[in-house]
């Protein structure tokens, strides 16, 4: 006679995983990377060393300017000029955040445990706007009152009462995110960290570079309407020729993005990891 093995049973039911079980799980990636920290330090520094360094040269030569210059003097924007540098950082750290998973072999195992895959981008979607927010306002505010005080006695400052500098240091922290969001939508659709960097790069500082050599009609078109140049106006108090307002050129900007992050999203839909 034999006797059957009895398994133990249980009656608890596995709960089916939320939303936010994907967030806590890429919040514990990108916190537990030391890219992630080597690379919001070099944001950082660089940002706000070249920030104070911009602010103390531009005050020093604030006397010797023209009429029109003085006229389009802009304390908020200098202070915080550093940042045109300190974003790509920013984007490279919305490139790695998903494109070292392919590089390391890991995605597999990440949509093994997130099968639902638009719920797997957009968790790292939230992480890396909060994050990346959270480090350009540090960024701004910052470099702000760093450059404020280095321009003080030399030039004309500006106060976070004074009108649209309060909107000019958030519109910093909200285009961060943007950016932020812009490299993970290029590393999502391109699989690949340096191509989505030279990607990223040709957007933010080769191709508009490239635009001053068109015909003045198109230059000026390609300045409104490129969309990182666009959403930069928010960061700015003192509208210059040839821009959007900050509002509108940040919505061409968000535009941009999403419809980035949308390529994103339908590659990894469709392509086996």
């Amino acid at each position: 006679m034999t006797t059957a093995t009895l398994l133990p049973t249980t009656d608890r039911a596995v709960r089916p995983a939320r939303f936010d079980d994907a967030l806590r799980s890429e919040w514990t990636k990108i916190r537990s990377v030391p890219a992630t920290f080597w690379t919001v330090l070099v944001a950082l520094v660089v940002g706000i060393g070249l920030s104070a360094l911009i602010s103390a040269v531009a005050a020093n030569h604030y006397l010797s300017s023209t009429a029109s210059e003085k006229a389009m003097w802009d304390p908020t924007s200098i202070s915080g000029a550093g940042g045109a540098l300190a974003q790509l950082a920013i984007a490279v750290l919305g490139i790695l955040f998903i494109t070292s998973e392919y590089s390391s072999k890991s995605i597999s195992t990440s949509l093994m445990a997130v099968p639902q895959r638009s719920r797997f981008l957009a968790a790292k979607s939230v992480v890396i706007a909060v994050v990346s927010l959270v480090v350009a306002e540090v960024l701004g505010f910052v470099s702000f009152f760093i450059g404020q005080a280095l321009i003080s006695g030399h030039a004309p400052t500006a106060s976070l009462g004074q009108p649209d500098v309060l909107r000019a240091l958030i519109g910093i922290g909200l285009y961060g995110a943007l950016i932020g969001l812009l490299g993970l939508g290029l590393g999502a659709l391109l699989r690949s960290a340096a191509g989505a960097i030279a990607t990223i790069v040709a957007l933010l500082y080769v191709l508009p570079a490239v635009s001053a050599a068109l015909p003045s009609s198109l230059e000026h078109t390609v300045e409104e309407w490129w969309p990182t140049q666009a959403g930069g106006q928010i960061t700015n108090v003192v509208r210059g020729s040839n821009t959007l307002s900050p509002w509108l050129g940040f919505l061409v900007m968000c535009v941009f993005t999403a419809l980035v992050l949308a390529a994103g999203f339908y590659t990894l839909d469709r392509r086996d990891a």
